[in-house]
């Protein structure tokens, strides 16, 4: 297989159909190590925003159980991309994470911006960073947003953006108005940190911490209020991730798919794993977790399982219903 293989087969799929194609590929075969480290700077930018950052730590989720957050959140995502939106496993998933977030009160501006970060935050580590063995063209640019407006149409979210550009100008707008301290966002960010250096061999764990701050821009530092990283730092963590990404330029193309779900740094379900069965379960949640249920024949939906108590229905974007929690 030649290198560019993957991105000629991309060339030939059209970013407003095929869009679900598109980003697979691109997540699993040709970016999977760049999209995993932008999509989590994706999601750590988000607890500088202060509504966000102290719903986080007020959870202590984040907190006292960052592994069990950090898999929660790679599986969840890892199969609604692997499975897809449509009745079974992905859609699982989905209605996991609705049920999720319906359990807090978050507004739809927060949805908004996160769902941003997801957009943009993988164009800039590859273009903008540089740290791409490639750069996104505009037609897989095109397609991952048309990805994530789905997403968030899903999730319920209103007023979506219909361009990268806008999700980028939404981004870099709400960031400047809203990012501040506060101790919630400081809280889950160092957890996180420990987290990520824990990924490492202990023999590397001492450079990791001085490393990854160095990535962090201005903006992050000052929110969190961490010392401004020295300009080695700085230097050392853009030339590394170049360096990196003219090695993997000259290397095999990925044939196989390389999944989150199979990343080492996920640990809490060695024995497997039902989307349904894993995240938050907050109390007073109305979803009744451990009720079975059965598939309505032609419709991929679920109802409660003969002898089984009917909770309150409750609408879902998903398009299920939001009883199923096999």
């Amino acid at each position: 297989m030649k290198r560019f293989e993957w991105r000629d087969k991309i060339r030939t799929l059209d970013a407003e159909e095929d869009y679900e194609e598109i980003v697979r590929i691109l997540s699993t075969r040709e970016f999977p190590w760049d999209i995993e480290q932008a999509l989590g700077l994706a999601l750590y930018r988000t607890y500088a925003v202060p509504s966000i950052g102290e719903l986080l730590g007020g959870t202590r989720e984040f907190t006292a159980r960052p592994q069990h957050r950090y898999d929660d959140t790679v599986l969840i995502l890892n199969d609604i991309l692997e499975h897809g939106f449509e009745p079974g496993r992905g859609r699982d998933a989905l209605r996991r994470m609705n049920q999720m977030h319906r359990s807090y009160d978050i507004s739809n501006d927060d949805y908004r911006y996160v769902l941003s970060t997801f957009v943009v935050m993988p164009v800039r580590w590859l273009n903008d960073y540089g740290y791409g063995w490639r750069r996104l063209s505009d037609h897989e640019i095109a397609a991952s947003t048309n990805y994530y407006r789905k997403l968030g149409r899903h999730m319920g979210i209103k007023d979506i953006p219909e361009t990268y550009e806008e999700f980028r100008e939404l981004m870099d707008s709400y960031e400047a108005e809203h990012f501040a301290y506060t101790e919630g966002g400081r809280a889950v960010s160092d957890a996180t940190l420990d987290l990520m250096v824990d990924f490492y061999p202990a023999w590397q764990r001492p450079l990791v911490r001085p490393f990854t701050k160095g990535l962090l821009d201005d903006s992050l530092i000052r929110a969190f209020r961490y010392p401004e990283p020295s300009a080695f730092w700085r230097r050392a963590g853009d030339v590394a991730l170049k360096a990196r990404a003219k090695v993997v330029r000259r290397m095999r193309p990925r044939e196989e798919p390389k999944w989150a779900r199979s990343s080492s740094n996920v640990r809490s379900y060695p024995d497997g794993y039902h989307p349904s069965r894993i995240g938050t379960f907050p109390k007073g949640c109305p979803i009744p977790h451990d009720m079975l249920t059965r598939e309505v024949p032609g419709t991929g939906a679920h109802v409660p399982a003969p002898g089984q108590a009917v909770a309150p229905a409750t609408s879902d974007p998903s398009g299920d219903a939001t009883t199923d929690a096999r």
